[in-house]
């Protein structure tokens, strides 16, 4: 069993929040598993609707040692971004927690975070760490996750759990929702199409084997 976590987090300091500020129609992703290196302070970021000042909002943030286009033109592009070492980041401390950072995603006053733990201990060290560092941290929801296995059998098939389970952490199914099906896709590194279907033929099948009786 773990812990997820939503948080709102702000920091003067912390990655990108003058161009989040100076740019607000602007909303920038943290791209996982694509090379991030929280050590190095390297990310790779998408960009949705950047604007024709985007990129000088970069070479005018104090967060942002170097940046490169990595590919994309409008409305979205990816940039591969360095941080120098006095940037707040809660990545490394994430980790060490032996955390995960399932999403991060800009919002009018810094970023809100998904994060997955083992346990609340390791949420409330990164808590208080965030205290130590004046790093504002806005607990908006928590919950625990079990393994979708005992009990009654699914009939799920491997790709339509991992879809769902993806679409759930994300918050694909929250009202008001927190990801889109092409948010999902870039996670999987498949198309939106094949993400969607994915998931409806999953739902069926829950609602097929648990609602139903024989």
């Amino acid at each position: 069993m773990s812990v997820i976590a939503v948080a709102d987090i702000g920091h003067p300091d912390m990655s990108l929040d003058p161009t989040i500020h100076e740019c607000p129609d602007t909303t920038i992703r943290v791209v996982h598993h694509s090379g991030t290196d929280p050590e190095t302070g390297i990310f790779f970021y998408i960009v949705e609707n950047p604007g024709e000042g985007f990129e000088q909002q970069l070479d005018e943030d104090h967060t942002v040692a170097e940046w490169g286009l990595v590919a994309g033109l409008e409305p979205t592009r990816v940039y591969r971004i360095r941080h120098p070492p006095e940037t707040k980041l809660i990545s490394p401390k994430t980790s060490e927690l032996s955390g995960l950072m399932r999403r991060a995603i800009t919002n009018a006053r810094g970023w809100t975070v998904r994060l997955q733990f083992p346990d609340r201990n390791a949420l409330a060290a990164l808590a208080e760490y965030c205290d130590t560092e004046n790093i504002s941290f806005t607990l908006q929801k928590m919950f625990r996750q079990d393994e979708w296995d005992g009990g009654v059998p699914t009939g799920l098939t491997e790709a339509q759990r991992e879809a769902l389970m993806t679409a759930y952490e994300n918050g694909y199914f929250e009202e008001p929702r927190e990801a889109r099906l092409d948010d999902i896709a870039d996670e999987l590194g498949l198309s939106p199409t094949a993400i969607g279907g994915r998931i409806r033929r999953g739902t069926a099948k829950l609602v097929e084997t648990t609602l139903f009786d024989d």
